[in-house]
């Protein structure tokens, strides 16, 4: 299962309010891991979601899938006020672009 949980996406961060280190897995967000150390957060996550992992399998229940394995389509659609929709088109015109590039270049 060592492998599985790798592929998961993790992140340690700083708990103002706890005063330590927390591990996050955004596959698994009811979950964390308070340590003194970034190092102790990440290892402390990590052995967490492979026991999550351990107990949702001998439950059959469904496991999530790693967002790094997930097919991503590259297409989604945003909503902006009209106003915000404007000056984007302004702009990618003035900027002599599509106004898909121009807020693809932003996203980035």
């Amino acid at each position: 299962m060592a492998k599985t949980i790798d592929r998961y996406t993790y992140r340690v961060t700083w708990s103002e309010q706890d005063q330590e280190h927390v591990g996050l897995c955004a596959e698994f967000p009811s979950v964390s891991w308070l340590e003194s150390t970034p190092e102790g957060a990440l290892q402390g996550i990590r052995t967490l979601v492979n026991k999550v992992l351990a107990d949702l399998k001998r439950n059959n229940e469904p496991v999530p899938e790693p967002l790094s394995t997930r097919p991503y389509s590259g297409k989604f659609m945003v909503r902006v006020p009209p106003e915000v929709h404007r000056m984007l088109a302004i702009q990618a015109a003035e900027s002599g672009v599509s106004l898909n590039r121009l807020i693809s270049s932003k996203l980035a």
